[in-house]
């Protein structure tokens, strides 16, 4: 057995944002689930508990492309 669960295309899930990578569900403690990356523990994870896909494609939107994109509109 693998440890984890690929998630079904059906369901919109965006890559890390730092890796690119598409998420998986991975057993956490007190036999909870989350979504992670699967590359690196330390990218972002989703709280134990509910598959939150909400909260993960959230987590892993760039709002902007580079810092000088927000400071323009602040400015602006």
């Amino acid at each position: 057995m693998k440890g984890y669960i690929n998630i079904p295309e059906s369901f919109k899930c965006k890559g890390c944002k730092l890796c690119g990578s598409a998420p998986i569900i991975s057993l956490a403690e007190h036999g909870l689930y989350q979504l992670k990356c699967p590359n690196n523990d330390s990218h972002y994870q989703t709280n134990p508990g509910e598959i939150d896909i909400d909260d993960w494609n959230i987590h892993n939107t760039q709002l902007y492309d580079h810092d000088y994109d927000l400071k323009m509109i602040s400015e602006g």
